[in-house]
């Protein structure tokens, strides 16, 4: 699988505000079903890491910018690589582009808990799998 992983929507009209623009915080959901996707896409299931690892994946942070408008109707291809693989956490650089124009750019990092929402290493065949992936140097 290639590093860039990408995944596509469509904007629907629950998606807009009154402008029919994408509402700003839709690109948080839009990106979180990204990542969702990247993950089965290199075999890695929540629900097994769950109850095999006691270990899921939740967002510590976000930085986004917003570079220009989606709207109703548009397909938004949405990239994720890897930017940093650590002990316990993740950080993705996630993209929505529409065609060639570059809508939103963010950097999302994420943490790995267990159950009761306590830090843990992230397990270590999912690390591996994401090893794989992350850009060459």
């Amino acid at each position: 699988m290639p590093s860039e992983f990408t995944w596509e929507v469509r904007v629907y009209y629950e998606d807009t505000d009154a402008g029919g623009i994408v509402y700003y915080a839709n690109y948080l959901k839009y990106f979180e079903r990204a990542r969702t996707e990247w993950l089965r896409a290199v075999g890695i299931g929540q629900q097994v890491l769950l109850a095999e690892h006691d270990a899921m994946f939740v967002v510590k942070s976000v930085s986004a910018d917003y570079h220009a408008p989606a709207k109703l109707d548009d397909v938004l291809n949405l990239t994720l690589t890897i930017e940093k693989l650590g002990r316990a956490s993740v950080v993705f650089r996630q993209e929505a582009w529409c065609g060639t124009t570059l809508l939103n750019t963010a950097r999302v990092k994420v943490g790995c808990v267990d159950s009761a929402l306590r830090p843990r290493a992230v397990p270590e065949a999912a690390a591996a799998r994401m090893r794989a992936l992350l850009p060459a140097p």
